[in-house]
């Protein structure tokens, strides 16, 4: 998956970065503006040289990154509001680059005490990035990546997607005046989800067969030189969402939480999140790293099924990973098989002394009630993260005094019909003969029936108490 002939870059370069193959046996390295998403020499993914070691004042930057507005409303200028370009100190761009932006990143950080009750930990925070323009996380890797676009001429973005990274796409090409074209599961993406792709104005084009099948389309179409490709195996894309790790810390007054969970699909979140927490420990802002832990469905689960078979004796990172070939959970965002980023995410959580675990779709529905109750509410993926911190606690890997941070990824709204289908007993998960496999909420809210009288209602709210 490449465009044109990259030519290997100079070590020496000056510039905001450059782009380097993850296989220690080749490392080769790239010039920043050549269009490619895996190493031309070994076929391994790739990731983005920013220089950091360079960097030996990172106490001056923290201060310089505490000037800026946190709040979008106080200036128009992308490089102070926004929550990706606000830290473009440690982006691969430079000060004049052609920012794309809809004022993304800034997203909250929720004191979550039901979830913290129900998971057995003394207290909770949760890192909503639902709160993002399109209602996910997707969004401030999109700003970087769409930026990229840009500098390499590109006329047209591409993408597969199980609905969040196409809504995200679909806005910030069309912010970016470039052509977006969306390569979706069919009849797997939530109406929500299309809703928006459609109305930003992409090509949507909806494919039998799972997200894998849809991935390995965009991996022919990315050879096009007219076509930029958008997923996560895009070094770009986890440019943009590793300043999560920045906003968390800035959040948290510098303090390293114990632990940061996040849900596990294709893994460029955990890989963002991994990259931006080293970066940190290397410049200094840091005395360590928090344990970073993954949480995938049990149906959709290859990274998990993995670090289990290792079981904690890893010298190096595994040359292969065996895909789920259908994968099932009603969490779509995270119903991929076959995740491009997992030898990065394996190594960001293996060098922090993580876990990569799976929760079960009672589990996750659960969880993503209790959510619910504390007021936050998120799409169904997100909810592993609260599913699985009750799972580490059981298991003692977690401790209830810990300090806990988990990622949200996306917004409720994603996804009514999931909450509508939890509440009213109707969830049902299909199993391998195609019988619906239904389960039954312990915290089902349905709505109740009642006739149109002042007493009918009050016997109704007596009931409630």
């Amino acid at each position: 998956m490449m465009a044109g002939r990259p030519a290997c870059a100079d070590e020496t370069d000056a510039g905001p970065g450059l782009q380097r193959c993850i296989n220690g046996a080749c490392g080769r390295t790239y010039a920043l503006r050549e269009r490619i998403y895996v190493c031309p020499r070994c076929g391994e993914t790739l990731e983005i040289d920013c220089h950091v070691g360079s960097r030996t004042d990172g106490r001056a930057l923290r201060e310089q990154w505490a000037t800026r507005p946190a709040l979008r409303t106080r200036t128009n200028d992308p490089r102070q509001a926004s929550g990706v370009w606000r830290y473009l100190e440690l982006l691969p761009f430079e000060a004049d680059a052609p920012f794309v932006t809809l004022f993304e990143g800034n997203t909250p950080l929720f004191d979550a005490p039901r979830s913290a009750e129900y998971c057995g930990v003394a207290a909770l925070r949760l890192k909503h990035q639902g709160y993002n323009p399109t209602g996910s996380f997707k969004d401030t890797g999109m700003a970087a990546a769409m930026t990229q676009a840009l500098l390499t001429g590109a006329r047209t973005a591409v993408c597969a997607s199980t609905g969040n990274t196409a809504a995200s796409l679909a806005a910030y090409a069309a912010r970016a005046g470039l052509r977006a074209a969306i390569l979706l599961p069919r009849g797997q993406v939530s109406s929500s989800k299309l809703a928006q792709s459609l109305d930003y104005g992409a090509l949507v084009l909806e494919i039998d067969g799972n997200f894998d099948a849809c991935m390995r389309l965009v991996a022919e179409l990315g050879d096009d030189p007219s076509i930029y490709v958008a997923n996560s195996i895009n070094p770009f894309r986890i440019e943009g969402q590793k300043t999560v790790a920045f906003e968390i810390l800035e959040q948290c007054h510098w303090r390293v939480p114990d632990h940061v969970v996040v849900p596990g699909g294709n893994l460029g979140n955990s890989t963002a999140l991994g990259k931006g927490f080293s970066e940190l420990l290397d410049l200094g802002l840091i005395d360590r790293l928090p344990k970073l832990s993954v949480i995938q469905a049990d149906g959709a689960a290859p990274l998990a099924r993995l670090f289990a078979s290792l079981g904690g004796a890893v010298d190096r990172i595994p040359e292969k990973l065996e895909p789920v070939e259908n994968p099932q959970t009603l969490a779509t965002a995270i119903k991929i098989g076959a995740p491009v980023s997992w030898k990065k995410s394996l190594r960001a959580v293996l060098r922090s002394g993580g876990q990569i675990i799976s929760v079960s779709e009672q589990e996750l529905a659960d969880a993503k009630a209790i959510i619910g109750r504390d007021s936050i509410g998120c799409e169904p993926a997100s909810a592993t993260t609260v599913a699985g911190i009750k799972k580490l606690v059981a298991a003692r890997s977690i401790s209830r005094q810990d300090d806990v941070v988990a990622v949200l990824t996306g917004h409720a709204l994603k996804d009514p019909g999931y909450m509508i289908g939890y509440h009213e007993g109707t969830l049902s998960l299909p199993s391998a003969s195609g019988e619906g496999s239904a389960f039954q909420g312990r915290f089902r809210n349905a709505a109740a029936r009642v006739s149109a009288d002042k007493a009918a209602i009050l016997r109704s709210l007596e009931r409630q108490r």
